[in-house]
């Protein structure tokens, strides 16, 4: 096995059954509605190859932001974008800053690319630290904006300066941005070291077909799509894809929902002892009231799945759940009160 994978682990993979999930961050309106309707009338020859750069899907996109579609690079799922932008621009021994607590793939990515993942600590509040982060020998500096698994967004200001004042390049991930209600992509062309990434798998409920996308200056997009595996976004997926561009009602719906249904279930959440965090995305996460292992496991058996993070840095003895509809945060509340109560 490759000298630099050696330490890698499975990612996260449960036994579902018939749990709620509330452990994966989708969308709890169910499957993306322009998607559904778009494959269930299709008859594809599916003996062709898709378009090769899935232009389509990247005119869609250009329509929406107002941009080009030389500025995007599109593919399986903003995992492969992040994957490719590593392929891009990295060479073996570079130095990627990432910072913790934040998505637990980046450094599968950066040790997937020969590179070393240089951890920085959030501030106590889980801000950037800017000076921190602005490592002179870094390749790559990485965040997501809502940040996973804290959910809060960084300030904009703080990355405008890292922006400014990075010699490398600074990609912002954007996995959660609809939810945010703010977006580097508007900027992309005043910068030449922004790459910002974004997903349909979340707000845009179509994780099961894998489509993700990356927004940057043509110069870094046209490197990056030169570096993608040709044809890696199925035909079916960027035709949903392109389906679900046209219906942004549904993503409105989608946000509105999260945004009524946040703060009552953080106050349900502190109610029964949870010390939640301020949260923009679809997710809380929150500091158990009980042992993080016992609450999990607890509401495991009871039928419900949310997301460990107790035994990691920064996030001791925390846990996250998804925001759903006022039904699943009432189960999700009951279910943990059953929880604790059997612990006491």
């Amino acid at each position: 096995m490759r000298s630099t994978a050696r330490h890698f682990q499975r990612y996260y993979n449960p036994e579902v059954g018939n749990a709620i999930r509330m452990d994966t961050n989708t969308n709890v309106l169910g499957s993306n509605p322009a998607a559904a309707k778009f494959l269930a009338s299709q008859k594809m020859d599916v003996n062709d190859y898709p378009n090769t750069y899935s232009d389509g899907l990247r005119d869609a996109l250009a329509d929406l932001y107002d941009l080009e579609r030389e500025n995007f690079v599109a593919g399986s799922g903003s995992d492969e974008l992040l994957d490719v932008a590593f392929k891009t621009f990295t060479e073996w021994n570079d130095n990627i800053t990432v910072p913790v607590p934040s998505y637990t793939l980046y450094d599968y990515f950066v040790s997937m690319n020969g590179g070393k993942a240089c951890a920085v600590d959030l501030t106590d509040d889980f801000q950037l630290d800017v000076d921190a982060l602005l490592r002179p020998d870094s390749k790559i500096i990485i965040m997501p904006s809502p940040n996973n698994p804290t959910g809060n967004s960084f300030r904009p200001k703080d990355i405008e300066e890292i922006l400014e004042r990075s010699e490398g390049l600074v990609v912002v991930d954007e996995a959660y941005g609809e939810y945010a209600g703010t977006s580097m992509i508007p900027r992309v062309d005043e910068f030449d070291n922004l790459i910002v990434m974004r997903t349909f798998s979340k707000a845009y409920a179509m994780a099961g077909l894998r489509v993700g996308y990356s927004v940057s200056n043509k110069n870094i997009s046209d490197m990056m799509n030169c570096v993608k595996i040709p044809y890696s976004l199925n035909m079916i997926s960027e035709g949903a894809a392109i389906a679900a561009v046209g219906d942004q009602d549904f993503i409105r719906r989608s946000v509105k929902l999260v945004n009524d249904n946040r703060t009552p279930l953080s106050d349900g959440l502190i109610k029964l002892g949870f010390e939640p965090f301020p949260s923009d995305s679809n997710f809380i996460l929150a500091r158990s009231p009980i042992d993080h292992k016992a609450m999990t496991e607890g509401l495991k058996k009871k039928g419900v799945l949310i997301r460990d993070f107790g035994s990691k840095r920064r996030t001791e003895n925390c846990v996250r759940t998804t925001i759903g509809t006022k039904e699943l945060n009432d189960i999700l509340l009951a279910k943990a009160e059953e929880v604790i109560s059997g612990k006491k």
